[in-house]
């Protein structure tokens, strides 16, 4: 495949980038240095975090005007016993890039950087009309401001493309995601009296069995797009010692939303089903969100969705119905925070997105590559229109 590609892409792979805890500082001062060695003027954003900044850059001015979005940060890569290609040792073997972030998203950054630096010269010079925005941001994996932050600042446009993996799918809507935290209260006591305290392992089994019925009935609501919504609990935490009554149990719940429910409808929800259980098995039972990342749409005829699926179906053996992706991803961002049509759009397979030994196919990155210049090159010749 092309050198300069593979190089970046092994580049960025093999710097550690995960959250928790948030250490992107040294992608992005790659990133920035790489971009401006090639004309490219970028900015180092340190907001909303000083010590660890975000890279943004403008091409070109007008419109249309298109954002290409990609996050830094990566899960741990946990147990790296489990992995047979350490996880920031890039390896290529048999036609695969192998590494933490080589599909989620170290790839996406790869591709957002190279046609920043392609479409400079055409954009900057007036042969093509608009302008070409690049975000590399920090904090996707944990939900926090980083790609809010650059819409804020001022890097923004009327399309977006957020480059997470799709396998080449243009994704115009995508799932919500909530992690609620729910608190069941008991009261400790020496195990070998277990009688004079309140197990609250015990007291929990309700409240699992609340959410699971809870599962059951949300799952007979469907999206077209994205399928159906879902309350998986995730975690369970209880107890302090082996010979203690646990006083308290801790339950994580992670559940994901289509377009139609909004963030404030399924607290209502979780809330609602919690004084329920409690009231009726008379338990001390509290609930915090502690995370959210809201669901998104555009129309499936967006004229950036369209070019894309057309650029993908002519290059590559790509369905080209409309589609939306399960994840939750910064594309929230794009259309909610910034009033953007805006898709999620990348080469790569969300099933090897937080696995070990994650790996992408790098004949789908170089077809990637020519697929997001060809649809850019249409958006800009075209007008957007």
């Amino acid at each position: 495949m092309d050198e300069e590609l593979l190089s970046l892409l092994t580049s960025l792979v093999e710097i550690e980038t995960e959250n928790p805890p948030g250490d992107e500082a040294a992608a992005a001062n790659f990133v920035y240095d790489w971009l401006e060695s090639r004309g490219v003027s970028a900015t180092l954003v340190e907001e909303p975090y000083p010590d660890r900044p975000q890279v943004a850059a403008r091409v070109g001015e007008g419109e249309p005007s298109v954002v290409l979005n990609g996050h830094l940060d990566v899960v741990p890569a946990g147990d790296r016993d489990q992995w047979d290609h350490p996880p920031y040792e890039p390896t290529v073997r048999d036609g695969r890039l192998y590494g933490r972030g080589s599909a989620d998203m170290k790839c996406g950054v790869a591709l957002a950087m190279l046609a920043t630096v392609e479409f400079a010269d055409a954009l900057d010079s007036g042969e093509l009309d608009g302008s070409l925005v690049f975000h590399a941001a920090v904090g996707e994996e944990t939900a926090e401001p980083g790609t809010k932050t650059l819409l804020e600042r001022g890097y923004d446009a009327t399309y977006g493309v957020v480059l997470e993996p799709t396998s080449l799918r243009t994704a115009t809507s995508a799932k919500g995601l909530g992690w609620y935290e729910i608190s069941v209260g008991g009261d400790p006591s020496h195990a070998s009296r277990p009688d004079e305290g309140d197990n609250a392992i015990q007291n929990a089994r309700p409240v699992l069995d609340a959410l699971e019925a809870y599962d059951e009935e949300i799952r007979a609501r469907s999206d077209s797009l994205v399928g159906r919504p879902t309350a998986t609990v995730t975690r369970f935490e209880a107890g302090t010692k082996e010979n203690v009554v646990p006083e308290g149990a801790t339950i994580t719940v992670d559940r994901r939303f289509v377009p139609s429910e909004s963030v404030e409808a399924v607290d209502a929800e979780i809330d609602a089903l919690l004084s329920d259980v409690a009231a009726e098995h008379d338990l001390r039972v509290e609930w915090t969100r502690t995370r959210v990342y809201e669901s998104a749409a555009v129309p499936t005829d967006s004229e950036v969705a369209a070019r894309f699926r057309d650029a993908a179906a002519e290059r590559a053996d790509v369905d080209p119905e409309p589609w939306g992706i399960r994840a939750a991803t910064d594309v929230r961002n794009l259309v909610n925070d910034a009033g953007m049509d805006a898709i999620t759009w990348g080469p790569g397979s969300m099933a090897q997105a937080h696995a070990y030994d994650e790996y992408i196919e790098l004949s789908e990155v170089e077809v990637g590559y020519d697929i997001l210049r060809s649809a850019l090159r249409a958006l800009f010749e075209d007008g957007g229109n």
